[in-house]
């Protein structure tokens, strides 16, 4: 019996082995690193900002530990669409994961916290289900507001009260000013950067934005009535009331310059619309549809002259006959709803003008031209909307226009055009264009139009590919799915106009150039690289316009030394007495690695003078490494000024790896210029002494004294000759402190010497800008250097 008992025991504790082991796999194979993170948030790659939020706000709710309190795996789940969220909603963060997967985010490890469900419930997303308000992000943002509509955008924080007290007004305020000004909300949880650059410090904030305006904050009471009365101070709308002096030479004069009327005449029978309908109407037809109206109460004879026993709307085409109203085809609305009528009339506004193939080249040789290149003549091409972009693009001088690819399918090939496009022509022929990637919405397209006739990025393909020509090119090779590369385009945009005649910019689309990008080695979107003859140079760093034209200037002026084994031997341990280096010792792959790139390179520059900086590719030179003895990578080393100890280095340890944390930890390893001063020195050498002096003021335990040190020598060194510099710790020596009355650490302090003991209070320098306070210390010492002068010449006349 014992043995069998055995037995059975085995037999079951191998299968607890084997179950446990299958729930491991499965853990596992759950908690994969390589988990795709568009999969967990079961959106594709496409998906915007709003598409994104939405997504993870449902598996939120239904994931939550809260709501799952007797899974022990829901935390761990919920950690997983988190991470995803983090990752995805970040425009530089997406780029790396599509790029590199998980290993490019090493150095980012959001998504480790959360929520409560009420949260994600109540306070996430506030305005994502709202038709009414756009929600706009960082690439977004710039489009809207220089789109030439009228916006009143609300920034907000999910985490802040007072904004969820709002969002009920703002929806309704939204709604009631719909076709007015177009209302939107900036999250600044999810675009922090946005929000720091134009000064928002406090939610709400609640700006009137309009192109060739400055932004207009409001200040009042958060009422719907208050927020409207605002408003309709920047609407420009108008609508005219007509009486018999002046109905028909206004309509007329409309219709000679081919805009027609849409005109409400109110009379006792039927309803009339509103005053405010009228206006809102006046808004949405703006620059296409005059709109105006007559109270046939008061114009009773001009009402039955027109035929009209009756309250009604119509709209009254250029070129209607007002007494035959039949023949001049005006089109009568019995809808009181603002929409509907709005729809109707635009239904009836002509399309924008078909080019024909004969024509389309001399169209373009000396005009800008934004043109819609459809499939078959009856494709509808243009939304509603869109037959605005005429009179918004007027100011810019371009044209709208039609082209059918139908009936000239080489054209269309030439310019890469295989599907309904939006294209953008400069002005300069038919090789001097842009596609539009965009959303096809209308404040996209005009700011796309604005941007593009006023840049000089072109449209790459195998015909026009830079080859080994000797201007310098960039090339963005990109997928028009893909946020990031959108985001990208109009700061590619910006750093042209910087750049003009100095590099050539181009976007290639991968999807339908896949050959040429599979010649590149291109394994991600977007991926843009500067081709200088043979010499090609990847970008890595921020969609922005500032840090592709910082990354231009170094590829121009290079910052940073690439070493090899013979001049990192050459200049880093054979370096002169008094200078020292800065190496970053990497390997391309490492995602660390490629997120410091651009922060050295801009430290690089900062230090430029004072420090060299170089960099070792370590994949490249793995001996040189091996040598070093570099463990990990980045490892980032300090080669001070030689002493007794030849070959000393430092490690850097800091946490931040952004530039102003390197320049400071470099700096703090240059040799002090500035003299540490006691009492007595202070007295003999800065009071009674004959020299000018700067002196900071400082507590040993003070953060941005230590901050401040060393741009302190930095001070000293510029001014060098000029005046000396010195040093008080104010721990130490108190009773000098309260002598020059410093009441905030640090201080900086001007003594010049006039001739006598200068005064112990000195002169407050305000400013911690070692440039500024260079340039004051400098006019300064100037202005008394001539007053010398001057009182030596008049002692000399007597």
């Amino acid at each position: 019996m014992e043995p069998l008992l055995s037995e059975m025991k085995c037999i079951r504790e191998l299968k607890r082995i084997v179950f446990v082991s299958l729930v491991l796999m499965c853990l596992l194979a759950f908690v994969s690193p390589d988990q795709d993170y568009y999969s967990l948030l079961g959106i594709s790659k496409e998906a915007t900002s709003r598409e994104i939020r939405q997504a993870f706000k449902k598996l939120a709710l239904k994931l939550h530990p809260d709501k799952n309190q007797n899974d022990p795996e829901a935390h761990d789940n919920f950690l997983k669409i988190n991470r995803a969220y983090e990752v995805l909603k970040d425009e530089d963060l997406r780029k790396k994961y599509d790029k590199y997967g998980e290993k490019g985010l090493e150095d980012h490890q959001e998504g480790g916290r959360y929520e409560s469900w009420h949260f994600y419930r109540y306070d996430f997303g506030i305005y994502d289900d709202d038709p009414e308000i756009v929600t706009l992000d960082r690439g977004e943002f710039d489009a809207a507001v220089t789109s030439g509509e009228l916006w009143f955008i609300n920034f907000y924080s999910p985490r802040c009260s007072h904004c969820h007290d709002l969002a009920p007004t703002w929806r309704e305020f939204a709604k009631e000013m719909d076709g007015l000004l177009r209302i939107g909300a900036v999250n600044c949880g999810d675009n922090r950067m946005l929000c720091r650059m134009k000064g928002i410090n406090s939610y709400p904030s609640l700006y009137v934005f309009k192109t060739r305006m400055n932004p207009v904050k409001y200040y009042g009471d958060r009422s719907k009535e208050s927020l409207m009365s605002f408003a309709m101070q920047f609407v420009q709308s108008t609508v005219t009331e007509f009486w018999a002096g002046n109905f028909v030479s206004a309509v007329e004069a409309a219709f000679a310059s081919g805009v027609g009327w849409l005109i409400t005449f109110c009379a006792e029978q039927g309803d009339c619309l509103t005053s405010r309908t009228r206006l809102k109407l006046a808004g949405m037809l703006e620059g296409l549809v005059n709109v105006g109206w007559m109270d046939c109460a008061t114009q009773g004879e001009l009402c039955e002259s027109l035929d009209i026993s009756s309250s009604t709307t119509a709209y009254f085409p250029p070129g209607a006959t007002l007494t035959n109203k039949e023949k001049g085809g005006v089109l009568f609305l019995t809808s009181l709803d603002t929409r509907e009528i709005y729809l109707e009339v635009m239904k009836h506004l002509p399309d924008s003008k078909m080019i024909s193939a004969s024509t389309l080249k001399d169209h373009l040789a000396h005009h800008r031209w934004l043109i819609f290149f459809q499939f078959g003549q009856n494709s509808k091409s243009e939304a509603h909307d869109l037959k605005k972009l005429g009179f918004l693009l007027k100011a810019e001088s371009i044209q709208v226009g039609r082209f059918d690819c139908l009936t000239a399918p080489k054209t269309c090939n030439d310019l890469y055009v295989y599907e309904p496009r939006v294209v953008v022509f400069k002005g300069r022929g038919l090789e001097d264009y842009e596609i539009h990637h965009g959303k096809k919405i209308l404040y996209d397209i005009v700011a796309f139009a604005k941007e593009s006739v006023n840049s000089h990025v072109i449209t790459l393909g195998p015909q026009n590919f830079p080859g080994k020509e000797k201007e310098p090119w960039l090339v963005d090779f990109f997928a028009p799915w893909c946020p990031p590369c959108r985001a990208l385009l109009p700061e590619l945009r910006k750093a042209s106009k910087q750049l003009y005649g100095q590099l050539k910019f181009g976007t290639l689309d991968c999807t339908l150039h896949e050959g040429i990008c599979n010649m590149h080695n291109i394994r991600a979107y977007p991926t843009t690289v500067v081709f200088n003859q043979s010499n090609t140079h990847e970008y890595e760093g921020h969609h922005s316009a500032e840090q592709i034209l910082e990354f231009i200037e170094d590829l121009m002026n290079p910052s940073v030394v690439s070493l090899t084994p013979e001049t990192f031997n050459e200049l880093v341990k054979k370096r002169k007495a008094n200078e020292i280096w800065v190496v970053d010792f990497y390997a391309p792959w490492c995602g660390p690695c490629q997120a410091l790139m651009p922060e050295w390179k801009r430290m690089a520059r900062l230090v430029n003078g004072l420090i060299s900086v170089g960099s070792v590719d370590c994949q490249k030179h793995f001996s040189l490494c091996h040598q070093e003895n570099v463990q990990g990578y980045p490892e980032i080393r300090l080669f001070p000024q030689k002493s007794v100890s030849s070959y000393q280095s430092y490690s850097y340890n800091g946490w931040h790896r952004d530039a102003h944390s390197l320049r400071r930890w470099a700096l703090g390893y240059l040799p002090q210029v500035s003299l540490d001063l006691t009492p007595q020195s202070f007295t003999d050498k800065v009071l009674n002494g004959k020299d000018h002096w700067v002196i900071d003021f400082y507590a040993p335990w003070c953060g941005p004294c230590q901050n401040f040190a060393p741009e302190f020598e930095i001070l000293a060194k510029t001014v060098k000759g000029k005046l000396k510099a010195g040093k008080v710790d104010c721990q130490a020596h108190a009773h000098i402190c309260r002598s020059a009355e410093i009441r905030a650490y640090p201080t900086v302090k001007f003594y010049p010497y006039l001739g006598t003991k200068k005064n112990a209070v000195g002169e407050h320098i305000d400013s911690l800008d070692v440039k500024t306070i260079a340039e004051k210390l400098t006019v300064k010492v100037e202005e008394i250097k001539n007053k010398r002068k001057k009182s030596s010449r008049n002692k000399d006349e007597l």
